[in-house]
């Protein structure tokens, strides 16, 4: 008689919770690792309302289902972070959740540490992830742009006037010494 080997409920769950890892990551511009410890209810709630503003989400998961979700993507530089109680801000952009966490280091008195982060399929340590977070926004790099570009451009307006009114002035002034 075969034995028939039963995947016990606990194991297809996990393997589940390792499915839902790996699509946020995928479908995340950044993932960024953080370590927490005693944090209250209320500063992970206050955590996780800042996040979801900010279009990011906070959660947090068993390390090993994490490493297994990053192995099996390909990237095993995480398995070092994964020690201590981690937290994970799946954020919508590339910075905004990098942003979000370093400034929670600093607001919840060390109670968070940011480890590493996961941008653009590649591994950020955490100097990077500390350098992504001064970063500036997608945004705020769009608008620096647009303003340099339109400067020469109000510039050249502004010359352009000038030389108008210039000639004006002279054909005034000509008209009336006629």
């Amino acid at each position: 008689m075969e034995e028939v080997k039963k995947e016990s409920a606990n194991l297809i769950a996990k393997k589940a919770v390792v499915q839902e890892i790996i699509e946020k990551i995928k479908s995340s511009k950044s993932v960024v690792l953080v370590e927490y410890d005693k944090l209250t209810v209320a500063e992970v709630s206050e955590l996780r309302n800042k996040c979801k503003q900010a279009g990011c989400e906070y959660k947090v998961y068993k390390n090993t289902l994490v490493r297994r979700a990053f192995n099996e993507l390909g990237f095993k530089d995480f398995d070092n972070d994964l020690q201590k109680p981690m937290a994970f801000a799946f954020g919508a952009d590339e910075t905004s959740a990098a942003k979000l966490m370093s400034e929670a280091s600093k607001t919840y008195d060390g109670k968070i540490t940011v480890k590493s982060a996961f941008v653009d399929n590649a591994y950020c340590d955490k100097a990077s992830a500390k350098a992504l977070a001064d970063m500036p926004s997608r945004e705020e790099l769009v608008a620096k742009m647009l303003g340099s570009m339109q400067a020469p451009v109000a510039n050249f307006a502004g010359v352009l006037s000038n030389l108008l009114s210039g000639i004006v002035r002279v054909l005034n002034g000509i008209a009336q010494k006629q």
